[in-house]
């Protein structure tokens, strides 16, 4: 086990990409204001409220620890977990220090066991309490530190919601005239045309905890799929395209995404089992 404190990214603060400008002006308390600039939306504005309260809220806060997956390739590296890196990301947006313990998956110590019995990440220690499942650990982030905002709307919220099992059941097949390639290009187009009408994010121009859910998912299909089945999305889907290259531009999700190679070992035994 290796551990490191992390001091969360700039993103709350500023961020400059190739799809996304953000600008800050904490003095007079102004909103993040970022121009979404990819080929698919000409000129569209995001926002993330309540900066200056996260910032003061962090200050007083002493960092959360969190179990996360080691990587299999790379030593004191995170592994391919993307609901470890959707927590992760939760911190981040919150400006919320935190405390990485990275778990060696093919050794899992007692320590771990102690905590997660079922030997699962992520795993969040909040108020001497141990708290397992994404889920659960996203909303009592969110619960405890409510500036900025992540919530995303009910009616929005399942936005994309079924692309993951879409995708792990086109990456596991092997009958290529199965359905599993439609049943996700079905699901893809249907979250393109979300986005076209509702965009540039699943919230409109907020950053979302739903896009801090669907974002580490995409990217993993994005890698696995592109290594086990030279297959990308369709550039047709340019909507989803400039959701994609915007969210994974994200400083926050650069800091806390897997490398390439540990998703494709990661995803291995379910293409080679």
């Amino acid at each position: 086990m290796s551990t490191a404190k992390i001091t969360p990214s700039a993103t709350a603060l500023s961020t400059t990409l190739k799809h996304l400008t953000c600008n800050l002006n904490l003095q007079n308390h102004a909103r993040v204001r970022t121009l979404f600039t990819g080929a698919a939306y000409p000129t569209r504005t995001l926002r993330r409220t309540g900066v200056t309260v996260s910032l003061s809220a962090a200050a007083a806060t002493e960092p959360l620890e969190v179990c996360v997956k080691a990587s299999v390739t790379t030593p004191n590296k995170l592994g391919d977990c993307p609901f470890s890196q959707r927590v992760l990301l939760t911190l981040e947006e919150k400006n919320v220090p935190y405390d990485v313990k990275l778990v060696d998956f093919a050794n899992k110590p007692d320590w771990f066991l102690q905590i997660s019995p079922e030997g699962k990440v992520p795993v969040l220690k909040l108020e001497d309490k141990w708290i397992p499942d994404s889920d659960v650990i996203t909303q009592a982030l969110e619960e405890k530190f409510p500036e900025p905002p992540l919530a995303t709307p009910p009616e929005k919220a399942s936005a994309g919601s079924k692309i993951f099992s879409k995708f792990i059941g086109f990456l596991k097949s092997k009958d290529p005239s199965d359905g599993t390639e439609k049943a996700l290009l079905d699901e893809l187009s249907a979250f393109n045309d979300y986005l076209k009408e509702n965009g540039p994010l699943i919230n409109g121009t907020e950053v979302s905890a739903a896009d801090l859910s669907l974002g580490p998912k995409l990217y993993h299909l994005e890698i696995s799929l592109g290594h086990y089945k030279n297959w990308s999305v369709p550039d047709s889907l340019t909507y989803l395209k400039s959701y994609m290259k915007a969210i994974f531009s994200l400083e926050s999700f650069i800091k806390t995404r897997a490398q390439p190679e540990d998703v494709i070992e990661g995803w291995r035994p379910k293409v080679e089992g």
